[in-house]
């Protein structure tokens, strides 16, 4: 049974993840198409929030739930796991995550009642976030007590610096066109 319920929380971390990288960047459209001319405007930010809504109350959510009731259905079934250390740095970027979930639910609060705080550019930049986090609990995860803690931040670190200048290389890239 604990192969089944670890291949569960499997898919449901991944289809959490995939909704939350896929609404990040329905917030950017949805920011760009606000700033477009009438009818364009009022046919696209229709349409982004029948999409948003979906991904976000049919595929988010649910997938998050899911993920979060089968961790602790394995921690259950194997408590030895949170005596390591590496569990510890792992539930740390899972509150993160939901965190940043949360975050996410005021954006798309927001933009359901028409306001925009935030730039397109900022939306690519915080869509870089759950990537972060993506890559450090992937690492933990397989790595374990072979991690080794200094250079495993040290390269979460250096990851955040090249996605913030890939992400200024592409800000340059699209004002050019």
């Amino acid at each position: 049974m604990y192969e089944y319920i670890k291949s569960l929380h499997l898919i449901f971390v991944i289809t959490w993840f995939a909704g939350l990288f896929y609404i990040v960047r329905l917030f950017v459209y949805q920011i760009e198409a606000n700033e477009k001319p009438a009818p364009e405007k009022e046919i696209l930010s229709k349409q982004y929030k029948i999409m948003t809504y979906r991904l976000w109350y049919i595929i988010t959510w649910p997938s998050a739930i899911l993920a979060i009731i089968f961790a602790i259905w394995l921690l259950i079934l194997n408590p030895a796991w949170l005596q390591m250390s590496w569990m510890h740095v792992k539930l740390g970027f899972v509150v993160l995550l939901i965190a940043y979930q949360i975050k996410c639910q005021i954006i798309y609060n927001e933009h359901y009642n028409g306001i925009y705080k935030y730039s397109s550019n900022f939306m690519r930049l915080w869509n870089e976030g759950a990537t972060i986090i993506l890559f450090a609990v992937v690492f933990l995860v397989v790595l374990k007590n072979a991690f080794n803690w200094i250079y495993g931040v040290l390269g979460i670190f250096l990851f955040s610096i090249i996605i913030l200048l890939g992400f200024k290389f592409y800000k340059r890239i699209r004002q050019k066109s």
